[in-house]
């Protein structure tokens, strides 16, 4: 499929060399890894190697420290659950306003559970509140689950001193590191973060495949039970091609210039700003991941933008979501507190390693044609010749 893509937070784009290492697996070395007879050898060595590059991808002490799952969202839930677990005297959960869904969702129904949940704000750059983390975490708090980047904005917590924070007052620490594993160096060693989650189809691994880091000695209690796989931590027959597949990117992700990504995402948003009045980049500027731009066009629907730009072949996101069958804003543009007429207007722009200079320009050229048209749709379309561009006023 041709086109524009950068909606590389949503998904990537297998590589090439990830889906060669993982064919063989669905055909010539199919047998099952925890298989004792000749068949399942080379699927064997093959989830051992895909281990090792895992754990070299966030910088694991140990192989055995990381655990294949389904995905980010069940690495969420077996973190959430098995931090819960470890000390039934603790009952408290703190976690952030901004969270990934998978997390928030989980957290709401602990609640109706008997857990209690501190649910941490953030500024309008969407950092977290230091004082009221602090605040929240006490003998109380069994487990802190705060995301390394957020997903719309781009915007990174200090995720390692936050974490020295939760192992000061005795709890655990996970950090949902989906969106910023392939994009940021991560280094596990020495820090007091007990539990990770990745999943490879956010690093141009296969969809369906994640891994949960789990430090030694951190007590686990496991969410899927039955067999014996992935050290009686999580159930079930390995999925050998996808994890393969996710050793493959991890090793392509450790070799991966990441600097002309974040040039071309600075290219991108100067342009957007200096090209189209009564917009804003949303998040935390100066320490984001360098892939990801919110854009927040004021007076006009996300939605409206995302399909225009669809028709022209151009894929982004948007900070809006239908519920009850009107458009919202998402839970992080509410918890930023952007204006209302802005947040409706949120647009992500997701880049990958893939991404061209010549895709950027033809954005550049695209879109303000589109912001243009709409506005001119607007209610408050009378009022805009008097906007200065870049910059909600």
């Amino acid at each position: 499929m041709t086109g524009v893509y950068l909606d590389n937070n949503a998904t990537t784009r297998v590589a090439p060399q990830v889906l060669a290492r993982m064919l063989p697996f669905f055909t010539e070395e199919f047998g099952n890894p925890s298989s004792l007879h000749r068949f399942g050898k080379a699927p064997a060595r093959a989830v051992a190697e895909a281990r090792r590059a895992v754990q070299a991808l966030v910088g694991a002490v140990d192989p055995s420290e990381i655990v294949f799952t389904s995905g980010g969202t069940e690495a969420n839930a077996m973190a959430i659950h098995a931090g819960l677990a470890a000390d039934p005297a603790r009952r408290e959960i703190v976690t952030s306003a901004v969270e990934h869904p998978a997390i928030l969702a989980l957290c709401a129904r602990l609640v109706q559970e008997g857990a209690t949940v501190h649910l941490i704000p953030v500024d309008r750059f969407g950092r977290l509140d230091l004082d009221a983390y602090r605040a929240a975490v006490g003998p109380q708090t069994a487990l802190v689950s705060l995301m390394w980047a957020n997903n719309e904005t781009g915007t990174v917590f200090p995720v390692e001193g936050l974490a020295e924070i939760a192992r000061a007052a005795g709890a655990l620490f996970h950090t949902d590191a989906v969106q910023a594993a392939g994009k940021l160096p991560i280094s596990l060693r020495g820090t007091d973060i007990d539990m990770l989650s990745l999943s490879a189809h956010k690093l141009h691994g296969p969809k369906g495949i994640g891994a949960l880091y789990v430090r030694k000695g951190v007590p686990f209690q496991p969410l899927l039970r039955g067999g014996k796989q992935e050290r009686g931590r999580r159930a079930g027959t390995e999925n050998t091609p996808g994890i393969v597949g996710f050793g493959a990117a991890a090793e392509l992700a450790l070799r991966a210039d990441r600097s002309s990504m974040a040039a071309l995402r600075d290219e991108l948003e100067r342009g957007i700003l200096a090209r189209v009045p009564k917009c804003a980049a949303l998040g935390d500027l100066l320490d984001r991941l360098p892939n990801t731009s919110c854009v927040a066009f004021d007076f006009i629907e996300g939605e409206a933008i995302l399909m225009m730009l669809d028709r022209a072949g151009i894929a982004v996101s948007s900070g809006a979501a239908c519920a009850s069958g009107a458009i919202e804003p998402s839970h992080v543009m509410r918890a930023m507190k952007v204006p209302f007429t802005a947040a409706h207007g949120a647009i992500r722009f997701s880049l990958s390693r893939e991404t061209t200079a010549a895709e950027i320009r033809q954005v550049l050229e695209v879109l303000p044609p589109i912001v243009e048209q709409l506005r001119a749709l607007s209610p408050f379309g009378a009022d805009l010749d008097t906007l200065v561009p870049g910059r909600l006023q």
